[in-house]
């Protein structure tokens, strides 16, 4: 049971993209998606908001899409001193030059977020007027801020799970699947927080649920920490 935790005042921040894409950096080499978000995405996401390197606030989410797709991609690799073969000349792809690969995408993509406590205040003000194009992942998928408004987190026993991402362990769904996903990248990217999360990718309705909040529209939410 949920003991010794009092209710939370949040904001509750929505988001849409049209297209975006989420690549699994622990198949290097092959073109594998994320069917959402990873939290390290979602937090720089909102750094973009506030201007600051790295935003490492406790955050709750859930995430889903309406579709998705493959696309053909050109990719243009890049040496290990930093420089870009092709720009010498043609250089075949073999040799490190440009090459075509197919990038899984996610499109209609869906994103709520509930951000707790002053950070909450804080970044809630940054989303009025952000200091940087707010992304999804990649610079080229935009993401359009639909609402943000507050409401209260109440510690739960019990609540509708659907698409909220949650520790192993915050729910049995039976539909659930665990995704190994960053929790956080430093400001280098030379060091990568990794966590495994539970997500399901339909609607769930009221389920038992553990060390979760319920806010005021009955959905599970998690606050999951870098």
């Amino acid at each position: 049971m949920n003991v010794q935790r009092e209710p939370l005042t949040a904001w509750r921040a929505e988001f849409w993209a049209p297209v975006a894409s989420f690549r699994d950096p622990l198949f290097p080499g092959l073109s594998h998606g994320l069917p959402l978000p990873p939290p390290s995405t979602v937090r720089g996401l909102l750094a973009a908001a506030t201007g600051a390197p790295v935003e490492s606030l406790a955050l709750g989410m859930a995430a889903w899409s309406e579709g998705g797709g493959v696309d053909a991609e050109t990719y243009h690799p890049i040496s290990a001193d930093g420089s870009n073969p092709a720009v010498s000349g043609r250089v075949r792809a073999v040799k490190g030059g440009m090459t075509i690969r197919d990038r899984p995408f996610l499109a209609d993509v869906r994103l709520t977020v509930w951000l707790p406590g002053g950070d909450g205040d804080r970044i809630a003000q940054a989303l009025r007027r952000p200091v940087w194009p707010l992304c999804l992942g990649r610079s080229q998928d935009v993401v359009h801020p639909l609402g943000l408004r507050r409401t209260a987190l109440h510690p739960t026993d019990e609540a509708i799970v659907d698409h909220a991402l949650a520790p192993v362990g915050g729910h049995g769904v039976p539909a659930a699947t665990v995704h190994r996903m960053a929790a956080s990248v430093s400001l280098d990217r030379l060091r990568t927080s990794w966590a495994d999360y539970l997500w399901c990718d339909t609607a769930t309705g009221p389920y038992p649920v553990r060390d979760a909040y319920q806010d005021d529209e009955g959905q599970a939410v998690w606050l999951l920490t870098p």
